[in-house]
């Protein structure tokens, strides 16, 4: 149905404008006869940067995820991008044929309607997941597929399975660089499910395949980290010379522990005495990057980068670095000869 002029005007009175005030050429848009009956509110117009216009352009997807209480994002087959309201009236960016105020200046006589479709093909691709975004971070999650629904483990039962293999690989005399997931299964099926004591592997390990038979390279970092959390989360704080001691002697014979091995799991305090240590994991700082540095500032006054950066290294955007949020959300100064950073307003 096209709209006619008594239409136009009457629209424009109830938006309080005034005809005479305006061109008198209106463009008009509509949805095309395939748009199964779709009103205008049905759709939004979306900005990209020329590189996703490009992939929608050779045929690639795009999907807008997140649920009701969380803030939408934008995927693409690898990456996330976040998505932002912006309020526009400027139609004549997609609106096909359309001409700009100039133009219509030069015009003798106007056109005083201008009827524009738009078909839904034009505005909508195949829905596709960033499915290699998601694998990455379940894997990153430890999460495991159980009866068809991806589950999170809980850490005392992820430590548990963890035991169980690193007691028989002593028993066994096995390297750690070489454990047979056929025997595992085997020989610890009758404690743990087969399907647990794989997925405890792939956590903790990299599989491969040697003569025909499939082998897991288990992670040294990954497993002292894992006894450092179990040793930490149990305790406030923990005088940094006895956890060190105790952690080593809690980690499988030939495993060497490592402070760097901690990296955005615990904190180490050098200016008290004696020295302490506590857990302090990224994923229970807050996701909002002001509060982030505000939670992060209000435990410690000054941070060294080498410090804070496992702290924000995923507040980062593809094109961000740690320095450039260090920059905007924090002051720098030197203390005996060495860079730290501080708040750049008063912490509660």
């Amino acid at each position: 149905m096209k709209r006619t002029r008594e239409e136009v005007d009457a629209t424009l009175e109830i938006a309080k404008l005034n005809a005479a005030e305006l061109l008198p050429a209106v463009h008009c848009l509509a949805f095309g006869p395939r748009a199964s009956g779709a009103a205008a509110g049905d759709f939004c117009l979306l900005e990209l940067e020329p590189a996703l216009c490009q992939q929608l352009e050779v045929g690639h997807s795009l999907v807008i995820r997140g649920d009701k209480d969380e803030q939408a994002v934008l995927c693409s087959k690898d990456k996330t991008y976040g998505l932002k309201i912006a309020d526009t009236s400027n139609m004549l960016l997609f609106i096909p044929g359309c001409k700009t105020p100039d133009q219509l200046k030069m015009e003798e006589t106007p056109n005083n309607i201008i009827h524009t479709e738009y078909t839904t093909e034009d505005l909508f691709d195949q829905i596709q997941a960033s499915e290699e975004e998601i694998m990455t971070q379940l894997q990153v999650l430890n999460a495991c597929k159980i009866e068809g629904y991806w589950r999170i483990l809980e850490f005392d039962y992820e430590l548990k399975l963890l035991n169980h293999v690193t007691q028989l690989v002593d028993s066994e005399s096995w390297s750690f660089s070489k454990v047979p997931l056929n025997i595992c299964l085997q020989e610890l099926g009758p404690l743990e499910p087969e399907e647990m004591i794989e997925h405890c592997l792939k956590c903790y390990g990299k599989k491969y395949i040697d003569k025909g038979e499939v082998y897991f390279e288990l992670s040294a970092d990954k497993i002292c980290r894992a006894t450092a959390q179990m040793l930490l989360q149990n305790a406030v704080k923990f005088n940094l010379a006895e956890f060190q001691e105790v952690w080593q002697q809690s980690v499988p014979e030939g495993m060497i522990t490592r402070l760097d091995q901690l990296k955005g799991l615990a904190l180490v305090d050098r200016h008290s005495r004696p020295e302490i240590i506590f857990l302090l994991k990224v994923d229970d700082l807050p996701e909002d990057t002001q509060e982030r540095f505000n939670s992060l500032f209000s435990l410690r006054e000054k941070w060294t980068e080498e410090d804070i950066a496992p702290y924000i290294q995923d507040l980062c955007g593809e094109k961000q670095t740690i320095g450039a949020l260090l920059t905007k959300y924090s002051r720098s100064s030197m203390q005996n000869g060495v860079k730290v950073y501080n708040s750049r307003r008063p912490i509660s």
